[in-house]
C-alpha cells in the first residue's frame, strides 16, 4: 500500500507486539515506572499526612506560625507548592529520559521521518 507524501502509515498488531516485546520498550517502561510510582508513593504519604494531621492534630496545626498563618495553613499550601514541584519534575524527566524513546519507536512504527 502507499501513502501520501507526509502521511504515517498505520502499524500491524504484530508490528505493536514486537515493540511492547522489545529491550528498548522495556527500559521505557522501566525508567517511567522508576520516577512514577515512587514520587506517587511519596505524594500519597505527604497529602495522607496533612489530611491525618488535620483531623487528629488539631493542636499542632492551629499553632501560629506568623501573625493569624497556622501550621494547617503553610502544610496546606505546601500541597500545592508540592504539587507544582513534581509536575516540574516529571516534565523535565519525561523530555530527558522518556519523550526520545518514545519518539524513536513512534517513528519507526509509523514509518515516519
Amino acid at each position: 500500500m502507499t501513502y501520501p507524501p507526509g502521511a504515517l502509515r498505520q502499524p500491524t498488531a504484530e508490528e505493536f507486539q514486537a515493540v511492547h516485546e522489545s529491550a528498548e520498550f522495556r527500559h521505557l517502561r522501566s525508567t517511567f515506572r522508576a520516577f512514577a510510582f515512587p514520587m506517587t508513593a511519596a505524594f500519597l504519604v505527604w497529602y495522607l499526612s496533612y489530611v491525618l494531621l488535620s483531623t487528629y492534630a488539631e493542636g499542632l496545626m492551629s499553632r501560629q506560625v506568623l501573625g493569624n498563618l497556622n501550621i494547617g495553613l503553610v502544610f496546606g499550601l505546601a500541597q500545592f507548592a508540592t504539587t507544582f514541584l513534581l509536575t516540574w519534575l516529571y516534565v523535565r524527566h519525561a523530555n530527558k529520559s522518556l519523550d526520545p524513546v518514545a519518539t524513536r519507536l513512534r517513528t519507526e512504527l509509523e514509518g515516519g521521518v
